[in-house]
């Protein structure tokens, strides 16, 4: 079977799935697991997001989207050339990858994967071990993200709930939408402002101050901590902020969000969640 990724969630979980021979092309924003950066890249941004400023990029993003034009240009003739069994990509977000529907004059075999919640992703993982023919992986791996999840659910049940803006976004700020806000919940805090299941939106900082957040966490969407950790804020947001590598742990649907969620418990409730590891920057709470 011949696979192409166009979607970096989507190759993650082939991959955790054991079935990463099986990829032949990916999108330029597929980064994991290492080895798949040697494929060759079928899929393309049109915005050079680490050349550009956060603010730019959302400047850029809305005059696409505005103006009908898509985020990313397709190599049409190298798909042509692989011929692929099947092609994976979303329709959930025109700003994260590129969309079935433009892959329809192509008339390859195309599964869309578009959770929206936490146990949807598990079962995105389902779907995509059915469609590679592994279904009893897929069923056994997604049992494995549930049971973690609860565990991280169970490690600060009964505890008190800090207040928590997650910024999917930073300038201009966004309120967490989909499992983001959701994972919130999972660590044992209370999200101020955000959308269990439905779409990030856009806020103010007036916004947030008024919410009054214990942290403030600034987790872009595709940015590591250091690059979040670069972001602009305003002053006396939140006693405490916290940058974090959102592009591999937040906003990405795969099985790794279990670190996210174990990551923000242990930021909420250190005393009775150990760190897990991954990537963090504590940032003094005066920026300009």
């Amino acid at each position: 079977m011949r696979v192409v990724s166009l979607l970096p969630s989507a190759t993650e979980i082939v991959a955790e799935l054991g079935c990463a021979d099986l990829l032949v092309a990916r999108s330029d924003e597929c980064d994991w697991p290492p080895e798949v950066r040697d494929l060759p890249v079928a899929g393309r941004a049109r915005i050079d997001t680490l050349a550009l400023s956060s603010h730019d990029v959302d400047e850029a993003v809305r005059a696409a989207v505005e103006g009908g034009r898509s985020l990313y240009v397709v190599d049409e003739t190298l798909l042509r050339s692989l011929d692929p069994d099947l092609v994976l990509t979303q329709d959930l977000c025109a700003v994260c990858a590129v969309a079935s529907g433009e892959l329809c004059a192509l008339d390859v075999p195309t599964l869309a994967l578009d959770p929206r919640t936490l146990d949807e992703i598990a079962e995105s993982v389902e779907l995509v071990a059915d469609a590679l023919g592994v279904a009893a992986r897929g069923r056994a791996r997604a049992a494995r993200m549930r049971r973690e999840l609860d565990a991280v659910r169970a490690s600060v049940a009964g505890l008190p709930r800090p207040r928590v803006f997650l910024a999917e976004w930073v300038d201009p700020p966004y309120a967490p939408g989909h499992w983001i806000a959701e994972l919130v919940a999972v660590a044992g805090g209370e999200c101020v402002i955000g959308a269990v299941g439905g779409h990030s939106f856009r806020v103010s900082w007036d916004d947030v101050r008024a919410a009054a957040p214990d942290l403030l966490v600034l987790a872009p969407c595709g940015y590591t901590a250091d690059r979040s950790a670069e972001e602009p804020y305003p002053a006396e947001v939140a006693p405490r902020i916290v940058a974090v590598d959102a592009g591999s742990y937040y906003a990405r649907p795969a099985p790794r969000v279990v670190e996210g969620a174990r990551q923000l418990a242990h930021l909420l409730h250190p005393e009775h969640v150990p760190d897990p590891g991954v990537p963090a920057i504590e940032l003094t709470p005066v920026r300009a």
